[in-house]
């Protein structure tokens, strides 16, 4: 039997009502559904996140550590085993995927330390510098030359969203974002965001991107060789797109010149580019928040903001 995390049963009622609820009665069946066809034994306790159950496992026919993901397929999980498995051919430091149900999403990967968490690391200068490492490793890719498809919009045929689509959404979105704030100064931010993206948008790029490569997303492998993606939420576009993240993870308003300039210059990206896409991120953040009913946005996203655009 599976005890079914309580945590992981208000999330998935919370965020995706009578199917999250659906989701989880599934969730012991379809474990052992998964056990029984790969072959599994359990090996420890049950963890979770907001979408997913994960088992620790061990492979009966050879001993290897895994782990069992199971997740619902929708738009946020869909691309993950597409861009797991295009990054492990490439040798780029994500999670190696092992096995994949597509009519479930299970997925079996590799086993990773979960007690090494790079949120763990003291020095945030030197985990901004892990993650700028992985991102030039991950963002290397180019689904579109390995899937055989063109133009920015490469990736979309193999289950990948598009960062150009993106765009569009929270550009037609800003208006009513910048009408629900409270705040004149950050009214005029929220403008200026939209302004940068609308300067880019043409060139949404066609890397494959990680889209949530913050601190807690990064464990170091088992074996000691290297920290490694975990969870991400695939997207193909510009690699500026992707520092946010690491911009806000321990936030220090004195330090986000300085992690920027760090970021762009191990992935050598146009820094006027990035700045662009980067505030991309803000808008975007401010468009779900305000979703939430909103009307101030983060006081970090606001800094990172002023920063970028030369006002902090």
């Amino acid at each position: 039997m599976i005890d079914i995390p309580d945590a992981l049963i208000a999330t998935q009622s919370a965020y995706n009502g009578e199917a999250g609820r659906a989701f989880v009665a599934a969730l012991p069946g379809l474990a052992a559904e998964c056990l029984e066809r790969w072959g599994l034994r359990r090996d420890g306790a049950a963890m979770y996140g907001v979408c997913a159950l994960v088992l620790p496992v061990v492979r009966e026919a050879d001993g290897r550590r895994a782990v069992l993901k199971l997740q619902s397929v929708d738009a946020e999980t869909a691309g993950e085993p597409v861009a797991l498995r295009l990054w492990g051919a490439a040798g780029a430091g994500a999670v190696r995927l092992l096995a994949h149900d597509p009519e479930t999403g299970s997925m079996l990967l590799e086993r990773l330390d979960g007690h090494r968490a790079l949120a763990g690391e003291q020095d945030a200068d030197r985990a901004v510098r892990v993650i700028a490492g992985l991102l030039a490793e991950l963002t290397a890719v180019r689904p579109g030359a390995v899937a055989g498809a063109t133009g920015a919009g490469a990736g979309a045929g193999a289950g990948l969203r598009g960062l150009g689509e993106a765009a569009a959404r929270m550009l037609a979105a800003a208006p009513d974002v910048v009408a629900g704030l409270v705040d004149e100064e950050e009214r005029a931010l929220v403008r200026d965001c939209a302004a940068a993206v609308r300067e880019v948008a043409g060139e949404p790029g066609d890397r494959l991107l990680h889209w949530d490569l913050h601190f807690g997303n990064v464990l170091a492998r088992e074996d000691g060789t290297g920290w490694v993606a975990i969870d991400p939420k695939p997207l193909v576009g510009d690699p500026g797109f992707e520092l946010l993240p690491a911009l806000v993870n321990r936030f220090e308003a004195g330090a986000v010149g300085k992690r920027f300039d760090a970021m762009t210059g191990v992935l050598g990206l146009d820094r006027g580019r990035a700045a662009a896409w980067t505030l991309g991120r803000v808008l975007q953040n401010a468009c779900w928040s305000a979703e939430g009913g909103a009307r101030r946005l983060a006081p970090e996203q606001a800094e990172i903001a002023r920063v970028l655009l030369g006002r902090g």
